[in-house]
């Protein structure tokens, strides 16, 4: 787990649509924090920041220290509401956890050694199945990623999630099956055709379609005559 990162948020007095608004007007993005057996906490957080954590891939599977007035929590992010016409953030949902906690995370997953994965090599495509996983992870060590070794495998391996070494502690939510994360699928072939072959083809039904079509002028000439 990487060192514990740090959001600073400043309490809203006010709820509702009118107070939120307020708050995008003022360089803020409104939110919520919830659980940890303690009552709801309306802040608001700039909006560089928050724009800069979201855009990290890990922001919904990383622990943040979240100071807000005199209080300092655990939480993690758990929704960002966007506006349907320009993608930009309207509002955001953090989860307090306890530090001891097990909660269920969706972790990333990366792919190592491709250079050195035979099948990709061989011209493959990796197919990725999965690019996160729902994994049970205690609070205070949430994996930044689950690396995939891709080294030696060849067109046709699959990666299940059994083959995967797992940091202490952390499991998948899925436990009766052995899911397939990705696979090294073969190449897409297309059939090359001759070159010459398919011009004379075209060229000699051109020249008989033009003596029927010679043949049908001179009869309809004729008829047209009579």
């Amino acid at each position: 787990m990487a060192d514990q990162a740090t959001i600073s948020a400043e309490l809203r007095e006010t709820s509702g649509t009118g107070a939120a608004r307020a708050s995008r007007r003022g360089g803020m993005i409104p939110g919520i924090v919830y659980g940890a057996d303690q009552d709801n906490i309306m802040i608001e957080i700039p909006r560089d920041v928050l724009v800069r954590e979201a855009h990290q891939t890990s922001f919904f599977a990383q622990l943040y220290k979240l100071k807000v007035g005199d209080k300092s929590l655990d939480v993690l992010a758990r929704d960002l509401q966007l506006h349907p016409v320009n993608d930009s953030i309207m509002h955001v949902d953090f989860l307090a956890v306890k530090a001891n906690a097990t909660i269920a995370v969706n972790v990333p997953v990366t792919f190592l050694n491709e250079e050195d994965c035979k099948g990709l090599s061989r011209g493959g495509v990796l197919n990725i199945v999965r690019h996160e996983v729902e994994c049970m992870c205690p609070a205070n060590a949430i994996p930044e990623a689950l690396e995939i070794d891709l080294a030696g495998l060849d067109i046709g391996d699959s990666v299940h999630i059994n083959s995967v070494a797992l940091p202490d502690g952390v499991t998948p939510t899925i436990d009766d099956r052995d899911f397939t994360i990705a696979t090294i699928a073969a190449p897409t072939v297309q059939e090359e055709v001759e070159p010459g072959e398919e011009g004379e083809d075209v060229e000699s039904e051109g020249v008989e379609g033009t003596d029927e079509d010679a043949g049908g002028d001179e009869s309809g000439d004729e008829g047209d005559e009579s």
